[in-house]
């Protein structure tokens, strides 16, 4: 929270970030740019109108690590089917999309912030949280938060981030801005941090822990929710919460734990956000766990424009296609649509407050 002593920051203060890690923040037109001259229908069945990729042209921009465009080859090298899957019907009640990246491109489609959102909101996605992952995709959160009233913005340092900023000797500095963007206003969670030890091997592992709990000890200064990646690492995760005194609001994104760690969750207040992983045919654990979760801990996302939703796996992903992950859940919770979705609108709102505000 802002204070006399730790003021909030202000425009001009990212725009000096942005100059210092020489990081080209979106402008205003950019961000409220759209194809269409009026808002356009979005037809149950049928591919969101923005995302048709007959309107653009990225073929030939490259993709994979290291760029901003998803891999157009799935496992095996083989060639994934870039067309973005059809619109479902409308949810019955608005919820939120709370983790994704807009900032990032799938399929062949640059689709602006402003379409994105408005083809969320036509199938039920009310509002999302822009999470970053390193420097430059937290300082366009913050960016597009500050001037679109449907976005708030996550910043932090993905934990594979790192081992290589620490290989540099660029992590504390890094963290230091991380910290910076962590008094914005409309900064609400610190995220997504955590361990990952599925790509990083033991000799990362000192980094992203200390990484990790830095990130704790900057949610829990400034008051914000602490998102939190956790692959392959659930008992350490765990163990750093604990020995660091967890922040008030904690939300496991994409959780990929089993029952064991739900009832942690359960037992701690701990919010689970169930993405496109909860649909698949081999994810025992996790939709076990929703299975138990503790209906106040429940949350959504897409984590687009990846884990795409069944049956659509492989496919590109969006934020309109968290949609398709609610109506699972409440069928796999034997729960009616819109009572689930009423629960999830509300819990996201006490972990990240109004986008009103």
């Amino acid at each position: 929270m802002c204070t006399s002593k730790n003021p909030c920051m202000s425009e001009n203060d990212v725009t000096q970030l942005a100059e210092q890690f020489s990081f080209t923040l979106p402008t205003q037109q950019e961000i409220d740019a759209s194809i269409f001259s009026a808002k356009a229908t979005v037809e149950e069945g049928e591919t969101p109108p923005a995302y048709e990729a007959e309107r653009y042209s990225v073929e030939g921009e490259e993709s994979g690590e290291g760029t901003r465009r998803r891999s157009t080859e799935g496992d095996g090298g083989r060639k994934r089917n870039l067309v973005f899957p059809p619109a479902p019907a409308p949810l019955p009640h608005p919820i939120m999309d709370n983790h994704t990246h807009m900032d990032l491109l799938d399929g062949e489609v640059e689709i602006s912030v402003h379409d994105a959102l408005d083809t969320g909101a036509a199938l039920g996605i009310e509002s999302v949280v822009q999470v970053g992952c390193d420097i430059p995709s937290s300082l366009y959160a913050v960016k597009v938060a500050s001037v679109e009233p449907r976005v708030l913005a996550a910043v932090a340092l993905h934990p594979n981030e790192a081992p290589k900023l620490a290989e540099t000797g660029e992590l504390d500095r890094a963290l230091a801005a991380i910290e910076k963007m962590a008094s914005h206003e409309r900064v609400r969670a610190i995220g997504e941090t955590g361990l990952d030890y599925f790509r990083t091997g033991e000799d990362g592992k000192d980094a992203q822990q200390y990484s990790f709990r830095e990130h704790i000890r900057i949610a829990k200064k400034h008051g914000k929710a602490l998102q939190i990646h956790d692959r392959d690492a659930h008992d350490d995760v765990v163990r750093i919460l604990n020995e660091e005194g967890a922040p008030e609001k904690v939300v496991f994104h994409c959780y990929s734990g089993d029952a064991e760690l739900a009832e942690i969750c359960n037992t701690n207040g701990w919010y689970m956000s169930f993405a496109g992983t909860v649909t698949f045919k081999n994810s025992h654990g996790i939709q076990e766990s929703l299975k138990i979760a503790r209906p106040e801990l429940v949350l959504a996302e897409t984590d687009a424009p990846f884990l795409t939703p069944h049956p659509f796996r492989g496919r590109p992903n969006a934020s309109y296609m968290v949609n398709y992950t609610v109506r699972f859940m409440a069928q796999h919770r034997e729960q009616d649509l819109q009572e689930l979705c009423r629960t999830i609108y509300d819990n996201t709102h006490r972990v990240y407050g109004s986008w009103a505000d």
